[in-house]
């Protein structure tokens, strides 16, 4: 990274948790939507856990929302369980006692996988609908989906306290697009009490899932707009010192394609991960406007600076600086377009074992540990993709 000629070691340097949380930073984890690849996320949370790191905000979309929930709505000593529980109910061993397929026996096993869940369902997760509704089939709009939703509002209310929720220990928010008007909502609890239909809105994803509906109206998957909440975030931080684990399920980098079935993978990697990079270039962009707005007003005559367009340009962005640990799923040679949907249990241990190993590597990574970041700067460490991967 570039770093000014005079930069200042954050209130989290190395003598600090490598969470920030003794350094009194406020902490964000921030939760991308991307079905079965949501082990990954609760691998890298158990990490982090294991860090004592028990974020003040929790900000997820569609299985992020999922994951975010079952975080938030559990005391710390119990937020592992809660997400071993939910993926292990939700991942299949139907094929897991096999020897473990490599290379194109590999693919053949995965696609059999996600063959068996588009057919059969997802324990406490979504069951198919009989009859399938075909394309000019009318009936009524909360069932106008393939599958039908009601283990997924089970499976909450078995291991979600909404009580806890709703008490703000820990801000949630979860996103949502209003299938009317298009418009992209958060669910935030800062803002109104949180239930589980919140969540199942979030991950509403069409035409699988079903639209949700809240108080009167009907939403989607927020993954329809945008798939990360991290532009929520920075746009709505508190003025301090902040820490983001940014935990993203589809890479924005890849090959390229040899085959038409790596096309469909690709343009679905694409699809979803690129306003995690858009909107930290925008972010960033901003907050150097602040700042350099803030240079301008001291160089200014004391009868400009109480003008209002410079108190507008002031305000633009929270201050204090942004330390940004992205986390990335990335693609394996095995996988194919239906990654999101391949629940069997060889390859769910896989997702939550490498989020585990890439947060590991990156907490202990000196560039982690070591770094000094201007005081309005928002610094993205993108460290895991140096390690070596079986």
């Amino acid at each position: 990274m570039n770093y000014q000629d005079t930069p200042i070691r954050a209130p989290w340097g190395p003598v600090a948790s490598r969470s920030g949380r003794e350094a009194g930073t406020y902490t964000a984890l921030v939760l991308q939507g991307g079905g079965a690849l949501g082990a990954y996320q609760a691998g890298v949370y158990e990490a982090l856990a294991a860090e004592d790191m028990r974020p003040d905000w929790i900000s997820g979309i569609s299985i992020g929302a999922i994951n975010a929930a079952l975080i938030a709505g559990n005391p710390v000593g119990e937020r592992v369980k809660a997400l071993r529980t939910f993926w292990e109910r939700a991942s299949s061993e139907l094929l897991y006692k096999l020897d473990e397929p490599i290379g194109f026996a590999r693919r053949t096993f995965n696609e059999a996988s996600a063959l068996f869940a588009s057919t059969l369902g997802i324990p406490g997760f979504f069951n198919p609908r009989f009859p399938v509704p075909l394309p000019e089939w009318p009936a009524e709009f909360g069932e106008l989906s393939y599958y039908d939703t009601t283990p997924l509002r089970a499976s909450l209310l078995e291991l979600v306290d909404f009580e806890r929720i709703n008490r703000g220990e820990t801000r949630l928010s979860v996103g949502a697009v209003n299938v009317l008007n298009g418009n992209f909502v958060y669910f935030d609890n800062l803002e109104r009490p949180i239930g589980p239909e919140h969540i199942m809105a979030s991950g509403a994803l069409p035409p699988g899932f079903p639209p949700v509906q809240i108080e009167g109206e009907w939403y989607w998957d927020g993954g329809l707009v945008s798939n990360t909440p991290l532009q929520y975030v920075l746009d709505n931080r508190p003025a301090c010192a902040m820490e983001v684990f940014q935990i993203d399920l589809f890479a924005a980098r890849g090959e390229v394609p040899r085959t038409m079935a790596d096309i469909a993978q690709r343009e679905k990697d694409i699809r979803f991960s690129s306003r995690t990079r858009q909107g930290t270039d925008m972010s960033r962009k901003l907050q150097a406007l602040r700042a350099a707005a803030h240079r301008l007003a001291d160089k200014l005559p004391e009868e400009l600076k109480d003008d209002p367009d410079l108190a507008k340009l002031l305000s633009c962005r929270p201050e204090g600086p942004v330390a940004i640990m992205h986390l990335i799923n990335r693609p394996r040679g095995y996988e194919t377009n239906s990654k999101d949907y391949e629940f069997s249990r060889m390859t769910v241990d896989e997702h939550w074992q490498a989020g585990k190993a890439d947060a590991i590597f990156s907490l202990e990574h000196p560039e982690w540990l070591e770094r000094a970041i201007e005081p309005d700067e928002i610094a993205t460490f993108d460290l895991a993709c140096e390690r070596e991967r079986g």
